[in-house]
This record gives structure tokens, sequence and C-alpha cells, in this order.
């Protein structure tokens, strides 16, 4: 590939970042010309932009269809019922508040994908935050850290998890006993760091739980119905992939939100079009063009040629390269999706450790099966936790984000880039500093 349009390329990126992280442009539109500057520069035909965003058609289709699936059941007003019955279990504390959200969301994070599951709680957060009278974005931020951080929990908790832990041939129990216990303390980290992170809310308490709002649920027999459509699509997104007809997670979103189009339209209590109009097409399009200027990255040996710099830094010393490799990846993956980074960066580790000498060529065969030396799965697992965890550093790092900052967008809050890295340094810094404690004793020492 030409080099001017690997410069290109790059520069076009950093300069999105930089817009979006300035907010001199909305980052939509950043991202939107960005995309264009590539497809009218000829670094990628129209097709080729379209077949990069057609590489993440799941991710997008799961998206869009929780999206409906949320909104289809606002007019019944579950989520303020729930918010307010949540306030009222935390007795009016905000610190008991903070504590219900992580507990609330880690669980289901370790099980299902993080985006997902910050589509599905986080339209609860602001009637919360409203009756206990403080800011609901810092609880939104909260509520990703949570998500990202708990994706450590299991071997399908995260998308990047599941890409290098497959690509290393771990199975889910291994994982479990290996490497759970550093999602643990990713999540232990944010609950010490708790009080200092969100002082107003911590410190928040209501004199008088009586005050409170009470709304009241809305067409109770149409919110039934919608119940069983919303545990068919949680049922699924667990068990689906392994049936005899596997349904992907994107398949099943998208026949709850069919499901609740139709219960919604025959029941009068929305129209489609009404449905159709809120959805969060913003957070969609800044994907798609997000994809294509990843690809953009890819297609023209940028990403290739980064990462196969990386693996003439490492040397042999495999203790230094994975401590190195757990803080690069983490601040890399702040300012790029970790699904594409780990695509890219996974085949070339394995022709690192083939290089060096310590593992077979046969681990480069893509349908191998076998076991990796134990010596070079600290690597693996470097890369592993610094992808997770450096999502939580800037408002672009990990799809969960974006996927708040369109919910508050909706509820008339931005998330401003400079807010979101207030939070989020502190708390990627610490992650890491834990994590790389956590690599040292159990797998370096």
């Amino acid at each position: 590939m030409e080099n001017w349009q690997a410069i290109v390329a790059t520069v076009t990126f950093i300069s999105v970042i930089f817009l979006i992280m300035t907010e001199w442009l909305h980052l939509v539109i950043a991202a939107f010309l960005g995309a264009l500057l590539l497809v009218f520069t000829h670094i990628m035909t129209l097709n080729e932009a379209i077949g990069y965003i057609s590489r993440s058609h799941a991710t997008l289709g799961l998206f869009f269809g929780v999206m409906v699936l949320v909104r289809a059941f606002e007019p019944t007003k579950i989520f303020e019922y729930l918010g307010t019955q949540i306030v009222i279990l935390a007795q009016g504390k905000g610190k008991r508040l903070l504590l219900a959200i992580v507990g609330i969301t880690t669980p289901i994070c370790a099980v299902l994908p993080n985006a997902t599951t910050v589509m599905l709680l986080a339209p609860l957060l602001p009637p919360m935050a409203a009756e206990l009278g403080v800011d609901f974005v810092p609880l939104l931020i909260l509520m990703v850290f949570v998500a990202n951080s708990a994706g450590l929990l299991t071997l399908v908790g995260d998308p990047a998890t599941f890409i290098v832990g497959d690509a290393v041939n771990i199975s889910f129990t291994d994982y479990l006993f290996q490497l759970s216990f550093g999602g643990i303390l990713a999540i232990g980290t944010i609950l010490i760091m708790l009080p200092w992170l969100f002082p107003k809310t911590w410190r928040k308490e209501l004199d008088n739980l009586e005050e409170l709002p009470h709304p009241q649920i809305n067409h109770p027999r149409i919110l039934a119905v919608g119940a069983l459509i919303v545990a068919f699509v949680l049922v699924f997104f667990v068990v689906g992939e392994s049936l005899p007809i596997p349904m992907s997670p994107a398949t099943v979103a998208l026949l709850g939100a069919a499901l609740a189009l139709l219960l919604a339209h025959h029941s009068n209590i929305d129209s489609v079009n009404n449905i159709l109009r809120d959805v969060d097409w913003s957070t969609l399009i800044f994907f798609m063009c997000t994809f294509v200027l990843i690809g953009g990255l890819e297609k023209t040996g940028v990403i290739k040629g980064l990462s196969g710099i990386l693996a003439v830094m490492l040397g042999k010393n495999i203790a230094l390269g994975s401590l190195f490799l757990l803080f690069f990846v983490g601040l890399l993956s702040s300012v790029i999706p970790n699904i594409p980074l780990v695509v890219a960066m996974v085949p070339l580790l394995k022709q690192y450790v083939v290089n060096i000498g310590l593992a077979a060529p046969e681990v480069l065969d893509p349908n191998f099966q076998g076991q990796f030396p134990t010596m070079v799965l600290p690597l693996f697992y470097a890369m592993m936790f610094g992808a997770t965890l450096g999502g939580n550093g800037t408002l672009v790092g990990a799809s969960s984000n974006i996927v708040a900052a369109g919910v508050s967008e909706l509820h008339g809050r931005r998330i401003s880039f400079k807010t979101f890295l207030r939070y989020g340094i502190p708390v990627m810094a610490m992650q890491l500093l834990v994590a790389a404690l956590y690599m040292t004793f159990r797998f370096l020492i």
C-alpha cells in the first residue's frame, strides 16, 4: 500500500480523535467527516467502506434491537417506577445507590455484552438521579466503568476477552480459575474509589422518602407481555448460540425488537413511527464511521506496522514484555476500540512467540486446538486485561461508553469528552496498576 495512504489514514484518525477531545465538533460529525474523507481520497472505495461496516453487522444489529426494545416500553412508565423503587430500597442514601449500581451491573455484565447491559439499565438512572436530587451523568459513567470491568469476570463477558481467550484455546472453566480474580480486583478498585470519584452523590441523603414521586405503571397487561419478551431475549442471549440451530445475540435482539414493535402497535400504546424516531441513530452512525476509520488503518497496514514494532520491542523477556503490553494496549485501547485492536494483534503476537522459539509453528494455524506453552500465556493475558480496562479511559474507548453518551443525550444532557476523561483517567490508571500487580504475582514470579 502506498505510504501516502497510510499517512492520510493515520492523520485522519488522529484528527477525528483530536476534534472529539477538544469538542470542536460533535463526535458524530467528526467521525462522519473522517470516514467520508477516506472515501473521497480513494483510500477505500464506498463498497470497501460498507464492507468494513458489514463486518460488524452483529454489533449494529444488537444495538439497534435493544434500543427499539427499550424504547417500545417507555409508555408503560416502568423505568420511572423501577428507579423510584431502587431509591426507596437505598433508603434515599447516595452511597447505597452507587453500591446498588455496582451490585446490579456486575453479575449481568459477567454473562451479557457490556454495551447491551448499559442499554438495558441506563434508562433507569435519569429518573433515579432526579428523585435523589443528583446529576445522572456520573451515575451513567459509573455504570460504564463497572460494565467494562465486569467483562473480565468470565470468558464471554467482553468481546475482546473472548477473542483473546479463543485464540489461546482457554476453556470457560480454566478462565474462571486463572483470570476471574483479576476481574474481581478491577471491580474492587472501583468500589474503593467511589467516595473520591463521586463525592456529592456519596454524601447525598434524602430526609423524607415520602416526598418522592410515586409513578404508576401504565398498561400493566401490556407490560406483562413485554416482560415475557424481555425474558426471552435475556435467556437466548445466554443460550442462543449453543442451540442445535444457533441464534446469535444480534438475531435475538432484532427478534425481540420486532415483537416489541408488534405489541406496541396493536395495543396502541405508541406508534411505530414514534418508536423508530427515538432510536439513538447518532450512536449507530458513530459506530459505523468508527468501523470505517479503523478499516482505513487496517487496509493501509498501520495497525499491522504498529503491532510489528511492538513485537520487536518485547524481546525475549516475557515478564517485562507482559507488563509493557498491559500498559501499551491499555493506553491504545482508550482511543481505539478494543475489538479491532485485539483482532489485529493476536496473530502478530502468535508470530512473535514462534519467531523467538517459545512456541511451535503449529500455533499459527487458525484451526490449532492444542495448548500454548505456559510461559507465553502471560503475554496474551496482558493484552486481554489491557484491552478491556483501557476502555474506561476515554469516551471513545469502548462501545458501552458511546451507548451511555447516547442515552444521556436522549435525556437532555451531553457527556463531554473532558467530563468522561476526568473520571476515566484515574480509574483506568488505578485498574491497570492493580492488574499489573495481579499479573506479576499470579503469573510472572
